[in-house]
């Protein structure tokens, strides 16, 4: 019996926010609960000669610097967890490391790297390691070094996430059941992309995803995969990587070479997966369009990506053009983190609502003068409410309405705890199933959301959209933004006089 121990630490964090990620955020799963999670266990679809030990995962939205305490906590129960394991009669033979590669935490560069090489240390060089991470992660030389196997995903929306894991945790299977030497390659590519520039449903990212089955069947590989890096945190390890694995050397070394060749030559074709607009731009196209529901994406305060989720530099001026008409659709902006404002609202409240920025105490608040149309508690966003704009505008299509009509309104979601409105689901709880008016139950005229490419659900639902270049923690101007630490050179912010260095590092299990 072989036996396998799994867990990990799951968040992608935006250093230029100044929200901290800490124990509310995070959902910490152990046991029973975290085996549900690699549903392989349950079934032993990879033979009955393995145990699986689940140790502890936690996992939060993408948020801000991770609070040092709740860190160290953490990975304190995890090591300790798996040094209990290595003592118990059959000890450890495969760790699966189940890891987003982002994580930044207080007075850390790399925390993945530095868990890792911790963990290295404890389990000894014999005991295979496999890790699953997310293409916006970052795979340092610590990191690298310390795993025997690492893979990610291969969409970009994710939509491939548990089958990565398994995949993970296939290699994993593969490496303990072999005798043989594996060989990984990393080859550091000097690009640095936002991640609305990276979609694999649009060239370049297409093809470029698109090489990774065929490489591995052309070079007798074990895996292929491709890391766009994180770009919003100030780290050196925050770049384009490539990594191979596989038991033939010359393979794996050239299959690396090769793919991150290509990743170099897209390098300069990535370009945003969707239309793009200035703010007011997408404001006026937004309110004009004869499409419902049209989706506006405030892209710089995306929580998806470790937006703080308060900012108004959408909402303040897409309210204002709405007050102004002359046209006026119905809107939904979805959503807007208010931790003090949230839990104290009751229903049919009536009131000018102050809605501050609390992560940019300069900006002045906007007042809103609303109606609590609807409170509930949501297990992700805590305590939400919808509020419903009553305006003068409002006020005076109310009087001249004809019996039976209703006029259109401007609806603002506010939630307890920072959320991502990514889902029909998530609408669906806030009254506003398959993106209608509860209203009229006519399509909702233009929806507000705080991301970036639109998921799924999102993109499915809409009939038309644009990518608002607001201003916050996760600008898609990279060069914008103040970075001290990046690894230099790197695209976009430096000239390359020709191609850089994109020879493999090789090394040994």
């Amino acid at each position: 019996m072989m036996r396998i121990v799994a867990g990990g630490f799951h968040i992608e964090s935006s250093t230029f926010t100044p929200y901290i990620s800490g124990t509310a955020d995070f959902t910490v799963r152990r046991g029973a609960d975290l085996a549900a999670r690699y549903p392989w266990i349950a079934d032993q679809r990879f033979g009955e000669d393995l145990e699986w030990v689940p140790i502890v995962h936690a996992g939060a939205l993408p948020g801000g610097v991770v609070d040092r305490d709740f860190y160290d906590s953490w990975e304190a129960e995890f090591l300790t967890g798996i040094e209990r394991e290595l003592q118990s009669p059959g000890g450890v033979q495969g760790v699966l490391l189940d890891i987003h590669g982002a994580a930044s935490v207080e007075g850390m560069m790399d925390a993945e790297g530095q868990l890792a090489v911790k963990l290295r240390d404890l389990v000894g060089p014999d005991v295979r390691i496999s890790t699953s991470m997310d293409l916006h992660g970052n795979v340092s030389p610590d990191l690298f070094e310390s795993c025997d196997l690492l893979t990610c995903y291969r969409t970009a929306p994710h939509i491939d996430s548990p089958e990565t894991r398994e995949r993970a945790a296939e290699l994993l299977v593969q490496a303990l059941r072999t005798d043989q030497p594996i060989y990984r390659a990393r080859v550091a590519v000097p690009i640095l992309l936002p991640g609305e520039k990276t979609s694999t449903v649009v060239e370049p990212g297409k093809s470029l995803y698109g090489m990774i089955k065929p490489l591995i069947a052309d070079y007798d590989l074990w895996d292929a995969a491709i890391w766009m890096g994180f770009p919003w945190a100030d780290q050196p390890r925050c770049h384009g990587v490539v990594v191979v694995s596989g038991q033939d050397q010359a393979g794996v070394r050239a299959a690396a070479e090769e793919l991150g060749a290509a990743f170099w030559r897209a390098g300069t074709d990535f370009d945003f997966v969707g239309p793009t607009a200035p703010v007011e731009d997408a404001i006026t196209e937004a309110l004009n369009s004869p499409q419902a529901p049209f989706f506006i994406s405030d892209t710089g305060d995306n929580p998806g990506a470790g937006g703080y989720g308060d900012s108004l530099a959408l909402l303040r001026p897409l309210f204002a053009a709405w007050v102004a008409g002359p046209k006026r659709p119905s809107v939904l902006f979805a959503s807007l983190f208010a931790p003090d404002l949230a839990p104290s609202l009751e229903l049919g409240q009536e009131d000018v609502f102050e809605l501050f920025q609390e992560s940019d105490p300069s900006q002045p608040a906007l007042p809103f003068p609303a109606l609590v149309e609807k409170v509930w508690d949501d297990e992700r966003a805590g305590r939400c409410a919808v509020l419903s704009a009553v305006t003068p505008v409002n006020a005076q299509l109310l009087e001249s309405a004809q019996l039976g009509e209703v006029p259109p309104t401007f609806r603002v979601i506010v939630t307890e705890k920072r959320m991502q409105y990514a889902a029909e689901e998530d609408f669906a709880r806030a009254g506003f199933a398959e993106f209608t008016d509860p209203m009229t139950d006519e399509p909702l005229g233009v929806v507000t959301v705080k991301i970036g490419y639109l998921e799924p659900d999102l993109a499915q639902a809409s009939k038309g959209w644009v990518m608002a270049l607001s201003e916050g923690a996760v600008n898609q101007d990279l060069v914008s933004l103040d970075f001290r630490e990046l690894s230099h050179p790197l695209l976009p912010f430096d000239q390359f006089a020709g191609d850089p260095d994109l020879a493999a590092e090789l090394l040994e299990s």
